[in-house]
């Protein structure tokens, strides 16, 4: 199938064309995101391929329709960015790619609870210019500490195995308890209970109305004081302006975040010459208790080689005339 492929970078590319060696579409690549502005690209193309980042509302499902789109191919596990009425309406097929690697993302998270503690990223600054004071790298330690988990899937559960290593307290809260996170010793408890108990919050569930700024002033005034917050799922899951309060507060102690609400416009970019006009990530990148990462807990071999697998055999299974297991619907969507 011929498939205009957004977002691309390097490295995707690279990944892309190695499965494709097993599946012969026809890939063309595009550096551009998907958007209004860059629907004619797509013209003429049955398929596109995306990313997290791309914008599938209805106007740009409309055109792509127009031009003759008939499939939309996610490589990667949320579909918060797609209209998916409007795919419906227009009888265009949307597929994912639903598991890649939970490792990459659950390590990741992990990472960062174990990098802000010990301020592995202020030491890595610090002793480069030779100073090798230990004012303000006083950490804690993991054994004995709380850990709440939201979101209990794939990602949660090898999250919640690693933290068990560390001897912590295991509070989880997800709608469908999960057996194995229950033998692990996670006690599955309402959200306030995980809020006010936990000494570290880690987010592992998808982005869904019921959970659009789940994290906001409400939730925080139930948490302890200094809190640690870590989020590698979504960044709409956090209200970012009440956060930067709670920072400024004391409230929040800790934040980790691999993903933010506005980073369609920032993440997997080389800003690095320009002003950044995003007033509120400038803002975050002023605190040294916060850790930002450019949405990177998936980028490991393994999960890069499976997205592009998964996301080939998706296509080829839809031109074959096949129902695709990786199909998402409208119904789909918890209302």
């Amino acid at each position: 199938m011929k498939v205009a492929v957004f977002s691309t970078k390097p490295y995707s590319q690279t990944f892309l064309e190695e499965a494709n060696k097993s599946f012969g579409h026809e890939l063309v690549f595009f550096e551009s995101r998907l958007t209004e502005e860059t629907t004619a690209l797509a013209a003429g193309f049955p398929a596109v391929c995306v990313f997290a980042n791309d914008r599938l509302n209805a106007p740009v499902l409309g055109e792509l329709a127009v031009q003759g789109t008939r499939l939309v191919a996610l490589r990667c596990a949320g579909f918060n960015n797609v209209d998916l009425a409007a795919a419906n309406d227009h009888g265009m097929t949307v597929v994912r790619v639903p598991a890649y690697s939970p490792y990459a993302v659950a390590e990741h998270a992990v990472a960062l609870i174990l990098a802000l503690n010990r301020k592995i990223h202020r030491a890595y600054a610090r002793v480069r210019e030779g100073n090798f004071a230990l004012d303000g790298m006083l950490g804690f330690e993991m054994y004995g500490r709380t850990v709440g988990i939201v979101g209990t899937g794939k990602i949660g559960v090898i999250v919640a195995r690693i933290m068990r290593g560390f001897g912590c307290r295991l509070l989880a809260h997800d709608p469908y308890p999960n057996a194995e996170c229950m033998d692990l010793g996670a006690t599955y408890v309402s959200l306030e209970e995980l809020f006010a108990e936990s000494d570290i919050i880690t987010l592992h569930c998808p982005l869904m109305p019921e959970t659009h700024h789940l994290i906001n002033a409400k939730a925080l005034s139930r948490m302890k004081d200094g809190v640690m917050l870590i989020n590698t799922s979504r960044g709409a899951l956090i209200d970012t302006a009440v956060v930067i309060e709670a920072l400024k507060e004391g409230k929040v102690g800790y934040l980790g975040l691999d993903v933010y609400e506005e980073e369609a416009d920032l993440f997997f970019e080389d800003l690095s010459n320009r002003i950044i006009q995003d007033d509120a990530i400038a803002r975050l990148l002023t605190f040294p208790n916060v850790l930002i990462t450019g949405h990177q807990a998936f980028f490991t071999e393994t999960a890069m080689r499976n997205i592009s697998e998964t996301t080939l055999a998706n296509i080829a299974e839809v031109e074959q005339g096949r129902k695709c297991k990786n199909e998402v619907r409208a119904e789909h969507v918890v209302k």
